[in-house]
């Protein structure tokens, strides 16, 4: 399960990562955010987590380091989406790869224990 959920993170934060230098939509969106200064430094971010998510297959170093990063960074974004008033649908996908990395991480940490 770990192995889809990174790959599905992954994917899905290189996607957003170039997004965030790209689309119009995410564009918009950091300035409604109250956060267009930061957009690029958070798309180099997701980038670098999305990476660091597929390389993680091959060293799970990496993808402790990915899966951490990206938790928090999507921790932050709830917050932000919170303080902003956003409804809860509006917050899901925030809400969702938040549980998926730190499900990912969890695993990883409860595996390197044993």
């Amino acid at each position: 399960m770990r192995v889809v959920l990174s790959f599905f993170s992954g994917i899905s934060f290189i996607f957003f990562g170039l997004a965030c230098f790209y689309s119009d939509l995410f564009i918009d969106e950091f300035y409604r955010y109250g956060l267009s200064e930061y957009r690029t430094i958070v798309g180099f971010f997701q980038l670098l987590g999305g990476i660091g998510s597929i390389l993680g297959f091959f060293d799970k170093r990496i993808l402790i380091i990915s899966s951490l990063g990206l938790s928090v960074m999507m921790l932050l974004g709830v917050g932000v989406r919170i303080k902003i008033n956003d409804t809860f649908i509006q917050t899901l996908p925030a809400l969702t790869y938040l549980s998926v990395n730190a499900i990912v991480f969890i695993d990883l940490v409860t595996e390197a224990k044993k």
